[in-house]
């Protein structure tokens, strides 16, 4: 990212000269983001719409990437800026490790992602907005760690859970009232299916589970043995028990009262 910034700026994401245009630009987006931790480890999940304006762009899009062997990024936001920032996340870390024999600490990570949506500001400004969630293992505190950004690259590191696209607000709610430090893994993936759910209910541009086309939500997993993407196998069985809870009670889950 340094050499193109001093050699060619305008091939970096977020330096590219834009066409003279009039009004608002429509470009595809992605939507709905969230993760939580539990002990031993991180889950990071998207689900698969893309909208443009009040369409739907693309059904089945992948908005969650492995970063590197301990961490991943999903992402919100404008999809063609955000995939190809995460590709040059993803080399970036590669870099790193082939030129110092060592990777880059978990913090280091958020802290180099948070410099290159920054440098997409401008883009921003322009409606064409970058908004990921960055989730990992820390293997030096041992436990998994999920950050946060808004569109400035400012960081914030989220204790327990995180949301972040349209229907944050509503993935967010879901698993305030579900989550708890002591949750299994199982129960922390079948937390965020559940978030995806609820959000997928309140807000149009976020896709539940889709059962005639065989479209579910991609969920993975960051322990200290690395990052593991759950099969179609895996997403669809607990995609399919939690539709069936859900013909039953169709709001989802009860929190108790105290």
């Amino acid at each position: 990212m340094d050499f193109l910034s001093d050699h060619s700026p305008e091939m970096l994401p977020g330096k590219r000269v834009l066409p003279p245009v009039q009004g608002h630009v429509e470009a595809p987006h992605g939507t709905t983001i969230v993760a939580a931790t539990f002990p031993g480890g991180v889950v990071l999940a998207g689900d698969r719409r893309a909208t443009m304006g009040n369409m739907i762009a693309q059904r089945d899009i992948e908005k969650v990437f492995p970063a590197d062997e301990y961490s991943a990024v999903g992402i919100a936001g404008t999809a063609g800026l955000a995939v190809e920032m995460v590709k040059l996340f993803q080399l970036e870390l590669e870099h790193f490790e082939k030129v110092e024999g060592a990777t880059l600490s978990l913090e280091g990570k958020a802290n180099r992602l948070s410099t290159m949506i920054r440098g997409n500001l401008g883009m921003a400004m322009q409606g064409l907005a970058v908004v990921p969630l960055f989730a990992g293992y820390d293997v030096d505190r041992e436990k998994g760690r999920i950050f946060s950004y808004d569109v400035t690259g400012g960081r914030s590191e989220e204790h327990g859970f995180a949301a972040t696209g349209s229907g944050s607000i509503f993935a967010r709610g879901s698993m305030k009232k579900l989550y708890r430090d002591d949750l299994t893994e199982q129960e922390t993936t079948t937390l965020v299916i559940q978030a995806l759910y609820d959000a997928a209910d309140d807000d149009s541009a976020t896709g539940g589970p889709d059962m005639a086309r065989r479209i579910f939500p991609i969920v993975t997993v960051i322990t200290e043995d690395g990052f593991r993407r759950l099969t179609e196998a895996e997403s669809s069985e607990l995609a399919r028990s939690i539709l069936e809870r859900r013909l039953e009670q169709p709001d989802g889950p009860r929190a108790s009262l105290l």
